[in-house]
């Protein structure tokens, strides 16, 4: 993983970007059971030998949705799996006989972070739904630090739990640097300011 992330490091020195380095690797839709599902989300539910039961809806923003005869249902928050198994009890409790039952995520509500300043692609960089993103690869993702980047001090400000805002100041020149070093993990809604470097 240090190996990995320093050659992430190695690219945004040089101004290079790797976003086919991770689409290449990315978890395709639906296969991680423990992903917790998030409104707007798109899933599709289907019931083995139950054609008419089976259905593919966005969760909404209280992270419900409506299925045929048990009508709402809710699914925000909560895993794959456990969706599984509370669709499955209440089709099972009143309608049907040990149905079997299976949730997919057909889409996936972007998580995101802005990386702004002194990047060669500022903009929205999105987090991977199964892993962390780490500052180095944000920073990556926007196509790396330009030549008046002052690496040194980048800025993350983040909301925290309180409502209130939250500045970091990293140097991420000496992050990258350093094999050793410790990651800086980026949360959704954080915003990654790189500031020009005085000439």
């Amino acid at each position: 993983m240090k190996t990995f992330r320093f050659f992430c490091a190695l690219l945004c020195l040089g101004g290079c970007f790797a976003a086919d380095l991770w689409s290449e690797t990315s978890v395709r839709p639906g296969e991680m059971s423990n992903y917790l599902l998030r409104p707007s989300d798109l899933i599709q539910i289907q019931v083995f030998q139950e054609p008419d039961l089976n259905k593919e809806v966005r969760i909404e923003a209280n992270g419900t949705i409506v299925l045929p005869l048990i009508n709402r249902v809710k699914v925000g928050g909560i895993s794959i799996s456990e969706a599984q198994e509370r669709i499955r009890y209440l089709y099972d409790k009143d309608y049907l006989v040990n149905p079997q039952v299976s949730v997919l995520v057909l889409e996936y509500k972007p998580r995101e972070v802005d990386v702004l300043g002194q990047v060669n692609a500022p903009g929205p960089v999105e987090i991977p739904f199964d892993r962390e993103l780490t500052l180095v690869e944000a920073i990556s993702r926007a196509k790396g630090f330009t030549r008046l980047a002052r690496r040194s001090s980048v800025q993350v400000t983040r909301i925290n739990e309180d409502g209130e805002k939250e500045v970091f100041t990293i140097n991420a020149d000496k992050m990258m640097g350093e094999v050793d070093s410790k990651e800086y993990i980026l949360k959704e809604g954080d915003s990654v300011y790189v500031p020009e470097r005085l000439l």
